[in-house]
């Protein structure tokens, strides 16, 4: 529980800036648990849950789609490796961001997406509606309740 209180030190102003860059950063090929950060906000704010949700979810969206871009900067020439989310990107094309909020999976998804030179606009639609939907289900307790 101290890490509860750690928490509820920080200044209400602040939490959601911090719960955008921890969902950020969580993202990127850098570790992170955004999903404990929202749990937390929300169990010491739970009237803020629609604003926590829409953070966590843009921040998380950016978080991945920097890693669409940084594969968008990947020459195409590079050479083309065998690899499961190449595989799943190739076959079902931008419906395979859905799964961009899987751990590991979904950035090397947001990779092979951007090497692949999808449209950007229906990658950065599809990264957004799986992160959403993944906040939405941890947030279902303070949405319903």
């Amino acid at each position: 529980m101290s890490w509860l209180y750690a928490l509820s030190a920080i200044p209400a102003s602040w939490g959601m800036a911090g719960l955008f860059v921890s969902a950020f950063l969580s993202a990127t090929l850098l570790p992170g648990n955004s999903e404990l950060a929202l749990a937390a906000w929300l169990h010491l704010q739970p009237s803020t849950v629609w604003q926590a949700l829409l953070w966590a979810s843009l921040g998380n969206t950016l978080g991945g789609y920097s890693t669409f871009w940084l594969g968008r900067r990947i020459p195409r020439n590079a050479g083309q490796t065998p690899s499961r989310a190449l595989a799943m990107v190739q076959r079902w094309g931008v419906a395979a961001l859905l799964l961009s909020w899987l751990p590991i999976l979904g950035d090397a998804l947001c990779l092979a997406a951007g090497w692949l030179r999808l449209p950007r606009a229906a990658a950065l639609a599809a990264i957004f509606c799986g992160k959403a939907l993944r906040y939405g289900l941890i947030a279902l307790p303070w949405l319903i309740g």
